[in-house]
């Protein structure tokens, strides 16, 4: 039997997890390990499947809350260029999982290839994109991708492709631990006309978003034809804080945190902002954040 002790190139002890995410607030990962390629990767999942070690994925760290006793068991990232690569067939976007949302989007546009514009402005890696199905007002990336490659809890690879997807509001059926790559099927249009649409979407995020502030972008899924943020407004919650979280005054749907937050204060937060919005409402405000 294998031990994790067999990747000491490519593991670390109780690394710790907070400047890897956007929130930068939370404990360490008991393993902390970067597969260098899919072989690596397969092999460390073969191992830990093996010794009964859990397993997370941390893509950007763009929507995750650590908490401050940090993440017992492995957590795996994948940043390695040769995970990341985007390569473009006629209409066809193919895009390894640790590549950055935006630039596959830009790499689309430059191709003058449609479809994945509509994600502009949001945060995070292909494989955090397709695992919980990105969008927003404009559109999905469910709605382009055409197949996924994934691998199984035991280092198995397969691929999903039509009737095997399905995609629904911030979520899919994805069940697989790590996606390894996704391919997108996109229309031919003037890149100058996509890269328009990219600035409106842009500016519009910028004037509603706490962008600058640091985030992990919204916390609550919107209710079936409902707005989180709205909910959160009304019930007269934006700008409360707990130590160092705070409701942001621009968009209720975001905590923002300070010097010396705890995920402890932020986790806190939520929950008196379900409270509230359950007691004013009648509605139980789902996480579209993971709490590790």
């Amino acid at each position: 039997m294998s031990s994790l002790e067999d990747f000491s190139d490519i593991i670390q002890l109780d690394k710790p997890l907070a400047p890897l995410t956007w929130m930068n607030i939370g404990g360490p990962a008991q393993y902390f390990l970067r597969p260098r390629d899919r072989d690596e990767l397969r092999q460390v999942v073969a191992c830990c499947y093996e010794n009964e070690i859990s397993i997370r994925i941390l893509g950007s760290g763009s929507n995750i809350l650590v908490r401050d006793e940090g993440v017992s068991g492995a957590v795996i990232q994948l940043v390695d260029p040769k995970l990341a690569e985007v390569t473009i067939d006629g209409n066809e976007v193919r895009a390894g999982s640790a590549a950055l949302l935006s630039q596959v989007i830009s790499a689309s546009v430059k191709a003058g290839l449609a479809g994945l514009e509509v994600l502009t402005g949001i945060p995070g890696t292909i494989g955090g994109a397709l695992k919980g199905n990105a969008g927003g007002k404009s559109g999905e990336i469910g709605q382009v991708t055409k197949s996924v490659l994934a691998m199984t809890a035991k280092g198995e690879l397969v691929t999903r492709t039509g009737d095997e997807l399905s995609f629904a509001y911030r979520t899919s059926n994805i069940t697989e631990p790590f996606i390894l790559e996704g391919t997108f099927s996109l229309q031919s249009d003037d890149p100058e006309e996509i890269t328009q649409r990219m600035k409106k979407i842009w500016i519009m995020k910028k004037s509603s978003q706490p962008l600058s502030d640091q985030s992990a972008g919204c916390i609550f899924k919107n209710p079936r034809g409902l707005s989180a943020g709205s909910l959160i407004d009304q019930a007269g919650l934006k700008g409360t804080h707990v130590g160092g979280a705070a409701i942001s005054d621009r968009h209720a749907n975001f905590i923002v945190t300070s010097e010396g937050c705890k995920s402890d204060d932020v986790l806190r937060l939520i929950d008196l902002t379900r409270s509230k919005v359950s007691e004013q409402f009648g509605v139980d405000l789902e996480l579209e954040i993971q709490i590790w």
